[in-house]
């Protein structure tokens, strides 16, 4: 089994697939890697041997902001604009949608499960 980034890459599947299970490399960025380091798209995980992996590691830790460094980024950035006060900060700490969706109807996955009102209907 390959670990990566601190992930465990599934042994059945093609290299180009397994990376994207690393937060931060998706599959572009993935067939790159892959084409770097000279391994074909149809090589699974369990037939790399231990130095394509090595320098699959190598890669990506010199090229790709990857797992932990990049959730620490992000987490970053938005607490800058919750502590700068901007529109966008205001819609995170209020836990609304931040890029202009509608809140009336729709907006159920970032509000949460609907709470019924007592004495609404009337």
């Amino acid at each position: 089994m390959a670990r990566i980034a601190g992930v465990n890459l599934p042994t059945g599947k093609r290299v180009e697939i397994a990376l994207t299970y690393i937060h931060g490399i998706g599959p572009a960025i993935s067939k790159e890697i892959c084409e770097k380091v000279g391994i074909d798209s149809v090589t699974r995980v369990n037939q790399l041997s231990d130095a394509q992996v090595i320098q699959i590691r190598e890669t990506i830790d010199s090229d790709c902001m990857v797992e932990g460094d990049l959730r620490r980024d992000t987490a970053m950035n938005i607490k800058r604009l919750m502590d700068l006060g901007s529109y966008r900060g205001l819609r995170h700490r209020k836990k609304l949608p931040v890029r202009g969706q509608r809140t009336s109807t729709n907006a159920r996955t970032r509000k949460g499960k609907a709470v019924a009102i007592a004495g609404k209907k009337k």
